[in-house]
């Protein structure tokens, strides 16, 4: 379903309505035909419908109503913006599946009571990322005073572009998890960490990495990147 900004006709739109998909670039707007990509069913794929039927499934069946009204509470604090760059409200049910289909991915325990704390968590202003073509690895530079760090259940959480040509600029998708970052209320991780790349990466070419934050009490950030050069 296409989203679209009223103006003399239409101001702006996004997304696809029946053929034809809307969107924008550097140039201005343009619009494709859209095409049905074809469903391989991979493993990745599998275990991605899984975490979203199982978190609707944990909605419904499992979460008290308080629990579902604190998911509520929450959301209605947090103006997100979506494709056209609008300020809306997304409702509680949306948040929880964002943070349990997330934390199960990165292998930490799901939050079923709502966050009491309103707000996203903040970004890493510190964050890095550097890429080697010949140990295959991301190193991330982050600050590990921050809160996730010294909670057991908080972590940085890794993605990674498919990595292009040294002449692309634009990176855009696929991206995949490549891994986390675990926090410990002891021993907080030590700075940079190391992940291996989940797409083989050469000398030169560009990618994107990316990371959210992932708190103990079920509060996931926004999705922050840094553009890497891959190096020898």
């Amino acid at each position: 379903m296409a989203i679209f900004l009223p103006g003399p006709i239409v101001g702006e739109i996004r997304g696809s309505e029946g053929g034809t998909t809307f969107s924008r670039n550097r140039f201005g707007q343009y619009t494709r035909q859209r095409s049905i990509p074809v469903n391989p069913n991979t493993g990745r794929q599998a275990s991605a419908r899984s975490r979203l039927a199982g978190a609707a499934i944990l909605w419904s069946l499992t979460l008290t109503q308080v629990q579902r009204d604190a998911w509520d509470l929450y959301a209605t604090s947090i103006i997100w913006i979506n494709a056209l760059g609008q300020p809306v409200s997304l409702p509680g049910f949306q948040f929880f599946i964002r943070m349990f289909t997330a934390f199960l991915q990165a292998g930490i325990p799901a939050v079923l009571d709502g966050p009491t704390t309103l707000a996203l968590p903040s970004p890493d202003s510190t964050f890095a990322a550097s890429i080697s073509e010949a140990t295959q690895l991301i190193s991330v530079v982050f600050d590990n005073t921050l809160a996730w760090a010294n909670q057991d259940d908080g972590a940085m959480m890794i993605h990674m572009a498919q990595p292009r040509g040294a002449g692309r600029k634009f990176i855009g998708p696929p991206t995949r998890f490549a891994g986390a970052i675990f926090g410990n209320s002891t021993t907080p991780p030590t700075s940079p960490q190391t992940i291996a790349v989940p797409f083989a990466v050469a000398v030169d070419q560009n990618t994107d990495v990316k990371y959210r934050i992932g708190e103990a009490d079920g509060r996931l950030s926004g999705l922050f990147l840094d553009a890497v050069s891959v190096a020898v």
